[in-house]
């Protein structure tokens, strides 16, 4: 076995642990409403942003938020090995687009909303074994392009029903660097393709759950550590009931994590914003992540944290052909040394 792999699914870094040396998360206006409106970078007064499409607005967005981290850092475009991105919509455009325009290496990446920890997932190998200094991790969403896309045009009216969730407008990046200050990346647990059987496009969190909670015991087992080992544990966006319905799974398997469990589709908004059962999104996570949980880990409010992105691997086509909808989740633990 390899000396970095702990367990099936785990990779230990110990070479030299990417650190986060800079981050950046913009929001749309219902965002930048919510409880969280202060950790954000930037919050826009139009989803729009002066563009003549969602779509558009997103891939601005997208490249924003890579410029700001890249800002932050005191970096320029030619100084990162790797851009690792994506986002919701049919071939990544949102990410790719944005790769056109910012003119780094570029590997695009579809895990849905699993996809900010997809990323950190493989950028941190490489630079731990040396295969990189600098690589910037960036995903995005938007609630109007998602919602055509997946869903239906907001133009139709149609009433969304209690499990929904609402998708976040955003986007979320984190520069890793082999140098410089910062939390470490220190394990990566890769998540498997869970599948429980559910259908109903409108109730996410129930489909994710399982992948969640799958992710979250594995890096228990391939680690030895649990949930008293973390100051927090994180999903991506499963909301309300996905959330529940994690706690449960995971107590069936002997961990008890409720007391120390956030997600951060629950966290974005308030209940009074009318959202139903919470947060989706590719940004839901990766905002969450750059703007509030990691200015409580700078402030030195908590000091590690395990986060597992979330996300649903269905597409319009086999939702229309009956099919189920299979879950993944992506686990990072982030550290504070020192």
């Amino acid at each position: 076995m390899s000396k970095h792999r702990m367990g099936g699914q785990t990779l230990h870094l110990t070479q030299n642990p990417p650190k986060i040396v800079s981050r950046a998360s913009i929001v749309g206006k219902k965002e930048g409403e919510g409880p969280l409106a202060e950790y954000f970078d930037r919050v826009l007064e139009d989803d729009l942003w002066g563009e003549e499409s969602w779509e558009r607005a997103e891939r601005r967005m997208f490249i924003e938020a890579a410029e700001l981290a890249l800002r932050k850092a005191k970096k320029e475009p030619w100084d990162i090995n790797y851009l690792f991105g994506g986002d919701l919509l049919d071939q990544i455009v949102s990410a790719t687009f944005s790769a056109r325009s910012l003119g780094i290496p570029f590997y695009g990446l579809y895990g849905a909303c699993s996809s900010m920890t997809q990323t950190m997932s493989l950028a941190a190998p490489l630079i731990d074994g040396g295969y990189a200094d600098n690589v910037l991790c960036v995903t995005s969403s938007h609630f109007c392009s998602a919602e055509r896309q997946f869903r239906y045009p907001l133009e139709m009216g149609v009433q969304r029903p209690p499990t929904a969730q609402w998708t976040v407008t955003g986007a979320g990046g984190v520069l890793l660097s082999s140098c410089g200050e910062g939390p470490y990346i220190t394990h990566v647990t890769t998540g498997k393709v869970i599948d429980f059987g559910l259908k109903d496009t409108n109730y996410m969190g129930a489909a994710m759950a399982p992948a969640a909670a799958d992710t979250i015991k594995a890096h228990f087992e391939d680690t030895g550590r649990g949930p008293n080992d973390y100051d927090l544990i994180v999903t991506g966006d499963l909301a309300k009931y996905g959330r529940t319905l994690t706690i449960d799974l995971l107590k069936r398997e002997g961990y008890d994590i409720e007391d120390r469990f956030i997600d951060c589709g629950c966290e974005i908004f308030h209940e009074s914003q009318d959202v139903h059962a919470g947060a989706s999104g590719c940004a839901c996570s990766a905002v969450v992540l750059a703007g509030y949980l990691l200015k409580k880990m700078e402030d030195g409010l908590i000091n590690r944290i395990l986060i597992a992105s979330t996300g649903a691997l269905h597409s319009i086509i086999t939702s229309q052909q009956g099919d189920s909808i299979p879950g993944i989740a992506h686990a990072v633990a982030i550290e504070k040394k020192g």
